[in-house]
């Protein structure tokens, strides 16, 4: 047997191994269209590769997978955080969990994954094919027709594991096959806001934020720091991952509604607030703040919320009183266009979900075709979710292959 993975990013590696130890007597070729494999693996969680998560504090799978999470559900039962810890662990890489539940290798280093993988696509004889590009892939009867540039390959089986992309036309070699195809756009983004009173605090970090967009059911939580161009942080990411399609169609324009209080809410506030004015009648309001803001950002909020310099909480009066609490939970300001995440480059869409059997991840209209990773319209929000969606996806495919041969 003759499989093809197009793609040498963590999916089709992954798969690649999995299918020569499964078969032993397939030959597995693996194109790349860049010069080397593995290097979006290389770079990400900032170098360090954040190669899974925990999934202690994941309240659902739907919470971290905006898209894909019906697959995602189906693919846990085979192969999940635990299988992937376990698999790198026997390759001899040590890991370790974070607070924040991201899992790393205890080494820091992207290149120990990459290194990994490379070895053991070595010790199995797959084959590696850089720099080479494919540009189609023509279906003729059980056979499939590979083309990179002026030649053309057959194969038994095909693997597209060519990760997410922005445009249409990087998964164009897709056309002859006429599948469904969900439009690309960016997911995983920063919010930039030209309100200077805002981006002058730039380095403001809030550890327990809540953002939300008006008039919409998209909220999320976390930790958020503001910028010289707006907010970043995982709450603003996890927002952007959730809103990523109703953000490309709305243009990037919405109201972004900031709970600096972050799960609190408007009674609990008033109380909290009450509670400093009693207390502290002759004191000044910019004085005394709930100690989860810092006093800069505390100063912010005063001025968002119209209130005088040196006023005092007995002259807050309840108009004055209001305010700051709305300031304090719905504090709104208008997002002016996305700015990029510099550790990750994740697209919403892909090859539809509708084209695949969700069980083996094998198109419905060409058997012996199968997606995994990215280029399926599977995606998720910061905190080694991706790269879990990718690892999970390339074994499934490979279990498939095998136990149809």
């Amino acid at each position: 047997m003759r499989v093809a993975v197009i793609g040498a990013g963590a999916a089709g590696c992954f798969c690649a191994i999995e299918l020569r130890r499964r078969l032993r007597d397939a030959e597995v070729t693996v194109f790349e269209a860049a010069g080397r494999p593995l290097a979006k693996v290389a770079v990400t969680g900032g170098g360090r590769c954040n190669l899974t998560n925990s999934f202690a504090e994941v309240r659902s799978l739907a919470s971290v997978y905006p898209r894909g999470e019906s697959v995602m559900k189906r693919g846990f039962r085979r192969f999940g955080n635990r299988d992937v810890c376990s698999w790198f662990e026997r390759e001899g890489v040590r890991l370790v969990t974070q607070d924040d539940q991201c899992i790393f290798p205890q080494s820091q280093d992207a290149m120990q994954i990459v290194r990994t993988l490379l070895r053991l696509m070595d010790r199995y004889g797959v084959i590696l094919r850089t720099s080479s590009r494919v540009t189609s892939i023509r279906h003729d009867g059980s056979i499939f027709e590979v083309c990179t540039g002026g030649t053309s390959e057959r194969f038994d089986r095909v693997v597209v594991t060519t990760g997410g992309s922005p445009k249409l036309s990087g998964i164009s070699f897709l056309d002859p096959l006429e599948l469904e195809i969900e439009q690309p756009v960016p997911s995983l983004f920063t919010f930039k806001i030209k309100d200077k009173s805002l981006t002058s605090m730039m380095g403001a970090v809030v550890e327990d934020a809540a953002v939300a967009f008006c008039g919409t059911k998209f909220k999320a939580e976390g930790p958020l720091l503001v910028t010289d161009w707006g907010v970043s942080g995982p709450a603003v990411l996890k927002l952007s991952s959730h809103a990523a399609r109703w953000l490309a169609g709305c243009g990037y324009r919405a109201p972004l509604s900031v709970n600096w209080m972050g799960t609190i809410g408007e009674q609990e506030v008033r109380d909290l607030l009450q509670g400093y004015m009693d207390a502290n009648p002759q004191k000044q309001v910019c004085s005394i703040y709930p100690r989860v803001l810092t006093s800069r950002l505390w100063s912010h909020l005063l001025m968002r919320a119209q209130l005088r310099d040196g006023i005092r909480w007995a002259e807050l009066g309840k108009k004055g009183f209001n305010r700051l609490v709305n300031v304090m939970i719905n504090d709104v300001y208008d997002i002016d266009g996305k700015g990029q995440f510099k550790d990750e480059f994740v697209t919403c869409g892909g090859v539809s979900l509708s084209n695949i059997d969700l069980n083996t991840l094998e198109s419905k209209k060409y058997p012996g075709l199968y997606f995994a990773g990215e280029v399926l319209d599977i995606d998720a929000v910061t905190g080694g979710f991706n790269l879990q969606a990718a690892w999970t996806t390339g074994y499934i495919v490979a279990c498939s292959i095998s136990q149809l041969s």
